[in-house]
């Protein structure tokens, strides 16, 4: 297997609006004002070294010079959204410190999973929730600070997100590895192979969820190789038939294609 086959690929899934440019040239041209993120590590710009534990050197060392919050030495792939987009990168929903909100707010935390359990109490139903809050709280106190007089708009009303944004908004996900992670630690892999229609189940309603409060279209991440994982690879070691020409784990990095193919088939489904 060709793991790069793995991390590469995404989707966009586009509810009620057809005419959405899908290269990453046409991202520009849909003029997106915001971006809502929902994920774990991979996506993650904060929100776990604010809640739980500081994220610390060596991360951020090659691009930021310091700890960003990100499990990452530099940007992660939602920072290169952004960039394109020229929009600024995501502030983390549970980080209160330098906080705006004005193009979009990251709710992804390191370790979250689809399903309730594994890593992180965040799991994608909770970020969800958080949203759902997020967009009442800040409509409200936005129209709250609406003066006839422009020149009396407090200074930080200009960090909210605009309420007629949350439409025109792209919705992404980072989100199942640790789902399937977390199985293969504590679960036996055909178990892990049984959980994912659960899980994709799950996704959805979340997806249908955040239709439900006007967002239409979704940038869909799929997983990766997760048999490429050092603690996998640690795990396995003492089974060489276990692994591939790369070293990884052939079966972990299957289920992880099986979930994919599955995930590319309910995205299509909930079109």
């Amino acid at each position: 297997m060709d793991p790069l086959r793995l991390i590469c690929v995404f989707g966009l899934l586009v509810l009620a609006q057809p005419r959405v440019v899908m290269d990453g040239t046409g991202l520009q041209k849909c003029g997106f004002q915001a971006i809502y993120n929902f994920g774990d590590s991979n996506s993650d710009t904060g929100a776990i070294s604010a809640a739980l534990s500081e994220v610390t050197s060596p991360n951020g060392e090659t691009f930021f010079g310091h700890p960003s919050g990100r499990a990452c030495d530099g940007r992660l792939i939602i920072d290169f959204i952004a960039e394109r987009l020229k929009l600024p990168y995501l502030s983390a929903y549970l980080d209160s410190v330098g906080a705006d909100f004005r193009h979009g707010a990251n709710f992804a935390t390191g370790g979250s999973s689809i399903r309730l359990g594994g890593y992180s109490p965040f799991h994608l139903g909770i970020q969800i929730s958080q949203f759902i809050q997020f967009k009442a709280r800040t409509t409200a106190l936005y129209n709250q600070l609406s003066p006839s007089d422009p020149g009396k708009i407090p200074p930080f009303k200009s960090n909210l997100p605009r309420p007629a944004d949350f439409s025109r908004a792209i919705y992404t996900f980072d989100i199942g590895q640790n789902d399937l992670a977390y199985g293969f630690q504590h679960t036996t892999e055909e178990q892990v192979r049984k959980s994912i229609p659960d899980i994709l189940n799950q996704f959805a309603e979340a997806v249908h969820r955040l239709y439900e409060e006007e967002a239409r279209i979704f940038w869909v991440h799929n997983t990766g190789p997760l048999g490429c994982l050092p603690y996998s690879y640690l795990y396995h070691n003492s089974n060489p038939g276990n692994l591939d020409q790369n070293r990884c784990v052939k079966s972990q990095n299957e289920i992880a294609q099986e979930f994919n193919r599955q995930l590319k088939n309910k995205v299509s489904s909930i079109r």
